[in-house]
């Protein structure tokens, strides 16, 4: 019997992010047009696992998912102190910026999820001439929050066990077991205080309400979709966010929650491979 290697290959590079070096871990396969994957808070690259393996998109598609720092494997930089962790729009917008200039990525597509998503949406408002198009998954410029992140980095409280407990709800009903248990594995491996640190970026900094409307699709297209059980990004917030950008193309993605990529792989590729296939067309146009 022949062991199954997957194609993808991880590998580090190392990215001025506001004057500071970080070592940034990522996996990519594949070849072609760059798509550089976002995941969601408190989680890391593994939940583009079943993308980079799909052999349909990597003939067309280098596929790239980084672990932001303090994620997975992208430790903090060599000079934190131990200080609270708190991301930034402008401290995530920079790092995404520097990550694909380190990597020299011609006009890459980007594609991010939760708060990826949410970062997208910043990405097409201030830098759109930069990417091929822009994908934001469970992404809108804001929603209420539902939850207390005091309870995610507490001495009496385990927080990778509170911080998947907080998560659990937002996968679909039909996602088959075993990709729930791993998508709510990462989850349970987050560093103390990083999920409440993405946090602070989608409840606080991140609020891009008034601003959406600069967005301009024939400069780089926007493409969103949200899974229909997801009540975190609901499908009404996706869908009120898209009603104020001209040339929005909105999916609403059926048995799908707040995780697609991770949650139900193949349900989400029935979703994923048109938008992939129209952002080929046009570069062969």
């Amino acid at each position: 019997m022949t062991a199954y290697i997957e194609p993808m290959v991880g590998r580090y590079v190392h990215v001025d992010i506001g004057g500071t070096m970080h070592r940034i871990y990522f996996e990519e396969a594949g070849q072609g047009i760059p798509l550089v994957c976002l995941h969601t808070a408190g989680s890391d690259n593994r939940q583009w696992r079943y993308l980079l393996a799909d052999e349909e998109f990597t003939k067309h598609y280098r596929i790239i998912a980084f672990d932001l720092p303090w994620h997975g494997k992208s430790n903090p930089p060599a000079n934190w102190d131990g200080s609270e962790y708190q991301l930034t729009t402008k401290r995530y917008t920079e790092t995404i910026r520097a990550f694909c200039k380190a990597l020299d990525l011609d006009k890459p597509v980007v594609m991010g999820c939760s708060i990826g998503g949410r970062i997208v949406l910043n990405l097409a408002i201030d830098h759109a001439s930069e990417f091929r198009a822009l994908i934001g998954l469970e992404a809108a410029d804001f929603q209420a929050p539902w939850y207390d992140t005091a309870w995610l980095n507490r001495a009496d409280i385990h927080g990778g066990e509170v911080c998947a407990a907080l998560v659990s709800g937002l996968v679909a009903p039909q996602s088959p077991a075993e990709a729930r248990m791993e998508t709510l594995w990462a989850y349970k491996q987050g560093g103390p205080g990083v999920f409440k640190g993405d946090l602070y970026f989608y409840r606080v900094d991140g609020d891009l309400r008034g601003r959406t409307g600069a967005i301009d699709t024939t400069t780089c297209p926007l493409y969103l979709l949200t899974g229909e059980y997801d009540f975190s990004c609901s499908p009404e917030d996706t869908v009120r966010t898209a009603s104020g950008i001209a040339g929005a193309e909105v999916t609403v993605m059926e048995a799908l929650g707040h995780f697609p990529m991770s949650e139900n792989p193949a349900q989400f590729r029935r979703y994923i491979a048109p938008v992939l296939e129209t952002i080929k067309q046009k570069q062969s146009s």
